[in-house]
């Protein structure tokens, strides 16, 4: 995943150079904002093209399409569309979905965020169904988002049966019994799951550490993950100025999937 404060194409020659299949584009302000990719997009795919590189969006992270206040959740939802517009342009395979953040007064009307949330859903959705993207819901940690443990996506999935899933696994591992939620996950939906984003953590915070600094087993969410027939694509979403991090977390992973 690409590091939005920084040049994009620099990011891509990186990654390129080291190795990787695919980059994650995450599509946040202020270097890789929609706006500015779509200037680059020529440049962007010639890039990619010549390091054999796919590619995944990440649409926009911190916007607020459940927000309580309308013109908030109108212009967040502007800038997801758009975004999503652009990531179908650029031919990505698919599109990671990180849902709005419960926050602030939200906390004391859950049932309103949740309408309002559901509501962004059914529009990006159809927007997705539409450009053909797939799109996958990423799941948050309890702190920040009901949206956090297999039940919640259950009926999320009920509703929106096209939807897919990106499987965070620190975001998972946060909180108690961290490892069973993330067992709970992958045996709930081995069919819905898509796309994952790996870091370590110490199940307190997301930390965003390479593979092996932190407490997750990892031994036992890829024995899971191989028993689900996972064969999806990876995203190493490890925060770590030392980009040869990544190249040892990928050595380790290879070795979990034989």
């Amino acid at each position: 995943m690409n590091f939005p404060v920084k040049p994009t194409l620099e990011e891509i020659a990186v990654y390129g150079g080291l190795g990787f299949d695919y980059l994650e584009l995450a599509m946040d302000p202020p270097l890789a904002h929609h706006a500015r990719v779509r200037r680059q997009k020529a440049a962007l795919r010639e890039a990619l093209d010549r390091y054999g590189m796919g590619l995944v969006c990440h649409l926009p992270t911190f916007l607020s399409t459940a927000d309580l206040t309308e013109s908030l959740r109108r212009v967040s939802m502007e800038e997801l569309l758009a975004s999503l517009e652009l990531a179908a342009e650029l031919g990505a395979s698919k599109a990671v979905l990180h849902p709005s953040y419960m926050a602030g007064l939200s906390t004391h009307v859950p049932e309103l965020w949740r309408e309002y949330a559901l509501e962004g859903l059914e529009r990006v959705t159809a927007a997705a169904r539409g450009c053909g993207v797939r799109l996958c819901l990423e799941n948050l940690f309890p702190k920040i988002s009901p949206l956090s443990t297999p039940e919640a996506f259950r009926e999320v999935f009920d509703r929106f049966p096209d939807l897919a899933m990106t499987l965070d696994l620190g975001h998972a591992h946060i909180g108690l019994e961290g490892m069973a939620r993330i067992l709970a996950f992958i045996q709930a939906f081995p069919d819905r799951i898509r796309h994952l984003h790996v870091s370590d953590n110490h199940g307190k915070r997301d930390e965003h550490l390479p593979v092996g600094q932190g407490s997750l087993d990892f031994t036992a969410a890829a024995a899971a993950l191989r028993t689900a027939g996972y064969d999806g694509t990876v995203t190493l979403e490890i925060f770590d100025p030392d980009r040869s991090a990544l190249v040892r977390s990928r050595e380790r992973l290879k070795g979990l999937f034989p």
